[in-house]
């Protein structure tokens, strides 16, 4: 047991199962047959060299790089954690480099870093429920970027008409092969550098929204049920009965 549990451990292993990974990605992709919404969107920041921050939810996350035009350049936010670690060396064989920290660890250099590589026009991804969640619930961090660097937020999400949602705290999506797909990319979100805290909250409500809508789209359009953000907890304390 300790021989294979050093095997498993090895980097060699772990390299392989990457390896495996982005082969699977290559192999669902180039047997599926797929629909791409809105693409018009992201070219035009492509074709004028303009550099945005690509979100999408952490549970859609497997095709991330087909959504993709490979011939520019890109930076994805990867927490530290091990899983962070391997989803890293999977979207290198896709041409992605990748920024490491999440809100949890790392974040202020995590921060520093996607608003430098913006600055230069080349663009981020990130996924603004990660790494933990709640599901389908935006965090601070991406709109704390899109203010620091003056960069629009662009949505983006897939779904497939045969695959596994898993049962995991983000309800990830694994597409089969020899499926039919759709790529749905949302409207630019915009924040100007001088927002308010209440304009910069309201924003997050947007992106969290747009990305909600998009991703019941994208279902919608592969006649699979949309999966349901985690629910909000009520902060209200509920009021006393009175005495009887």
């Amino acid at each position: 047991m300790k021989a294979v549990r050093a095997i498993v451990r090895s980097d060699a292993f772990r390299q392989l199962i990457c390896w495996l990974g982005a082969g699977y990605i290559r192999l669902v992709h180039f047997t599926g047959r797929w629909r791409v919404v809105g693409g018009e969107i992201p070219a035009e920041y492509w074709n004028a060299g303009k550099p945005f921050i690509l979100c999408f939810w952490h549970g859609r996350l497997l095709m991330m790089p087909y959504v993709w035009d490979r011939s520019r350049s890109s930076h994805m936010l990867i927490s530290q954690h091990r899983d962070g670690q391997l989803i890293a060396r999977i979207i290198g064989y896709f041409g992605f480099e990748t920024v490491v920290g999440s809100s949890s660890h790392g974040g202020a250099r995590a921060l520093r870093s996607m608003v430098k590589v913006l600055a230069a026009g080349d663009c981020v991804g990130i996924t603004p429920d990660g790494p933990r969640g709640p599901r389908m619930r935006a965090d601070n961090g991406i709109v704390t970027v899109a203010r620091l660097s003056g960069v629009p937020v662009i949505p983006v999400a897939y779904s497939i008409n045969r695959g596994q949602l898993l049962d995991t705290w983000d309800r990830f999506l694994i597409a089969w092969p020899f499926s039919r797909g759709v790529i749905v990319w949302g409207e630019p979100i915009h924040l100007a550098r001088d927002a308010d805290e209440a304009t910069a909250e309201l924003m997050r409500q947007r992106i969290e929204n747009n990305l909600n809508a998009i991703t019941a789209e994208a279902d919608r359009l592969c006649g699979r049920r949309p999966i349901e953000p985690t629910p909000n907890i009520a902060t209200e304390i509920p009021e006393e009965e009175p005495a009887a």
